[in-house]
Order: C-alpha cells, then structure tokens, then sequence
C-alpha cells in the first residue's frame, strides 16, 4: 500500500478499534503540528463513524521552547487550567478522547531544571481533574503516535529526514497492524490473547510479583482486591475501546506501601522533553529513597517529588521480550511504544479499574485497598531478555510467570 493507504487505514482502525466512536459522541484530539495528515484522516473517519463534533489542540515544540527561553522566571508556576477544566467538562458531557504522541522526546533537554520542575508541577496540578476521568477510565480514550521530523531524527539520528520519517512512519504501521490485510480483525485476536494472560492472571490471586534482572532485585506487593487488565476494556460509558494502540501489556495496581528492593531501567524514559535514561532505584515501605539516573537525573527527580504519591508505584506491566515492538530492534524513545517492548512499573496514579469495583469505591476506600493516588502517571521500563518474573501466592509458595523476558505460563 502507499503512504497514504496505510495512514488511511491507521485513521480508521484508531476511530474504530482504538476509540469505538458512537453516533453523537464528541471526540477532542490533541496532536503536534506535525501530525496534521493524521488528524485530518482520523477526523474523516470520525464524521464517518457517526461523531457530531471533531475538536482538535494542536501543540508546536517551538513554542514550548520559546517559554523556557524567554518567559519570565516567576512564569513557570501557572498553567491553562481554563483549558484542562474544559476538557475535563467535555468528558463529563461524554466527549471522547484522542491523545496522539509525536513531540521531540529531548526538545527541554539543557533548559533548567527549576524552570521544568515547576512548570511540569503547575500542569499536573491543573490536569487533574481530566486525569482522573482518564485514569478512571470514565470514557472511551486511546493515544496512537504519528511520526514527527524531530521525533525521527531521535530515533534513527544516521539518516536525512527524509529517510528517518519514511522508516519510522513503516515502524508504527507495522506494530499497530495498521499495515495487515484487515487490521481490525487483527486486534480482535490480540485483544482475545492478551485477555486469556489476564484471565489466567486474576484466578491466581498473586499477593506479589517478584523481579529479578539487571540491576533489578525487587518485590512489589499487589493492591488487595487488585485486577488484571490487558488489551481492550468497556470504559464505564459502556463503549469498549483500546487505550493504547499498540499494546503488548497486561497491567495491575501494586500495593503503593508494599514495594522493597532495587530496580533499574532498560530504555530511555521521554518525559515532557527530557530524555532520562539510566535510571536507578531503591524502594523502601513502597516509596523510592534513592536514586540516580546516567542522564535526565534532575528531570526524574523532579518527577518523583511533584507530590507524595510521585514517589510510589501506581501500576505494573508484563510485557514479553518477543512483542512485535521488541523484535522491532528500535528503541522509539517514546513510551507508548518502549512500554510495549518491555515489562515496566509506573510512578503515580493508579488506575482504578485495577482494583476490583474501582469506580465505586471512594478515595479513601481505595487508598487503604493499596492504591495510589498522585498528580502524575509515569512509565518506565525494566524488562529485557534477562529478566525473571515469580507470582508469590498468599502461602509463599513462588510460580515462575517469566523466564529470560518470555512468558513461562
């Protein structure tokens, strides 16, 4: 297929399997500049699914720059909360949500620490009340990617631009299955796969999960009433759609004070432009108490002091060595891809659909389940082909989940 065919039917698998638009639905999309191709094909396709209204927040790297180099330094506490309250309002009206990633993963790289720690602050503070719809699952969302100049020349830094774009638009093509026959019969089979991990998962009732790799030797106990997801999901709209396209992981809540022992990353982390990677961790009563990263040490450490809760796991992810985004060989420096070509913890907010009934349960009650809650939700990897993963069950009793990255049930 051209360029155009296959981004053609990346547009409509995202409005079909990844968000499941409804007649009458509103869909808000936030995008890069760069990505206005996509936009205009997904937006086509929304019409076509029946949306009533196609609002698109397009973000331009440069001016993002420009505040960190020329805006005022008591500035950086402020952010659009007019802007996250209206979107937060959209969703409670029932507006769908598109998320789609592209932005240079080290366009902050060498600006000042203070300036991001405070400025990524301000946003979390403001973002919350969107954030929790989202992690709530409260409609049907997704985030898909789409290939940006700044984000190619990161990835493959030895070709033109040219020649970056054309190979990472191939690699998103090919590991959202945008680029099969019928893509969106593809996903149902992925999606059926991905549930039998889940399944077999939540009749185990693991109390823990036990990790051991490369400079990994960690215990991380799992939320009472905890529940495994992967794949798709019927959001509490009652429409099922798949938040993330790719995916590769089945996920659940830890224990935010149950978590002991080291972790180390296996990929860089791009986190609101600052590339971090290297990143080492101890973790005492569920909470990091030291760390270090070979580079983006002070973005990291700004991550986990935005609040309490920045500083705990908000969810952990199993992801085979062998998915398709691993064998891929590329390492996207850009989460929703990395996450899924390796297994992976998260600081911050935990979702509540990991926890049985979750969207029943008020703050408190899931607060003392063992569920985290903070300003922020991050990912990082720590899985590799070294990596062995135990389910410990309520008795001790060890069961290997994962040998040498590869899935032993």
């Amino acid at each position: 297929m051209t360029h155009e065919q296959l981004l053609d039917a990346y547009a409509r698998l995202t409005v079909r399997t990844g968000l499941n638009i409804q007649p009458g639905q509103q869909l808000l999309i936030t995008a890069p500049l760069d990505a206005v191709a996509l936009v205009r094909a997904i937006t086509e396709h929304a019409y076509r699914a029946g949306a009533s209204l196609v609002t698109t927040i397009y973000a331009d790297d440069q001016t993002t720059l420009a505040r960190y180099r020329f805006a005022q330094a008591d500035s950086f506490d402020e952010a659009p909360t007019w802007l996250f309250n209206g979107m937060a309002e959209a969703f409670r009206g029932g507006a769908a949500r598109l998320a789609i990633a592209g932005e240079n993963p080290a366009l902050l790289a060498g600006q000042d620490p203070q300036k991001l720690s405070r400025a990524n602050a301000a946003r979390s503070r403001a973002y919350r009340p969107a954030l929790e719809l989202i992690t709530g699952f409260a409609i049907n969302w997704c985030v898909i990617a789409a290939a940006t100049p700044a984000w190619a020349r990161s990835v493959f830094p030895g070709l033109d631009e040219a020649d970056a774009m054309e190979r990472l638009w191939r690699a998103i093509f090919a590991c959202t299955k945008a680029d099969l026959p019928d893509p969106i019969a593809a996903w149902e089979t992925h999606n059926a796969d991905l549930r039998r991990r889940t399944e077999f998962l939540n009749q185990r009732r693991y109390r823990a999960l036990k990790y051991r790799g490369p400079g990994t030797d960690l215990t991380v106990g799992l939320a009472e009433e905890h529940y495994w997801k992967g794949g798709g999901g019927r959001a509490l709209n009652g429409v099922f759609c798949n938040a993330n396209i790719p995916t590769e992981e089945v996920f659940t809540a830890p224990h935010k004070d149950m978590v002991e022992g080291t972790a180390r990353s296996s990929k860089p982390l791009s986190y609101q432009g600052s590339l971090i990677d290297g990143i080492g961790v101890r973790f005492e009563r569920g909470r990091i108490v030291e760390m270090s990263a070979e580079k983006g040490e002070d973005a990291f450490r700004s991550l986990i002091s935005t609040d309490e809760g920045a500083a705990r796991l908000g969810e952990v992810a199993l992801v085979p060595h062998s998915s398709p985004i691993s064998r891929s060989g590329i390492i996207f420096n850009n989460t929703l891809f990395d996450e899924n070509a390796a297994s992976h913890i998260a600081v911050g907010q935990s979702y509540t659909e990991n926890i049985r009934d979750g969207s029943k349960r008020s703050k408190e009650e899931l607060a003392a389940l063992g569920a985290n809650a903070s300003l922020v939700h991050v990912d990082w990897m720590i899985g590799s082909g070294d990596l062995d993963v135990d389910g410990i069950l309520h008795d001790g009793k060890a069961e290997a989940l994962m040998r040498k990255g590869e899935w032993a049930i």
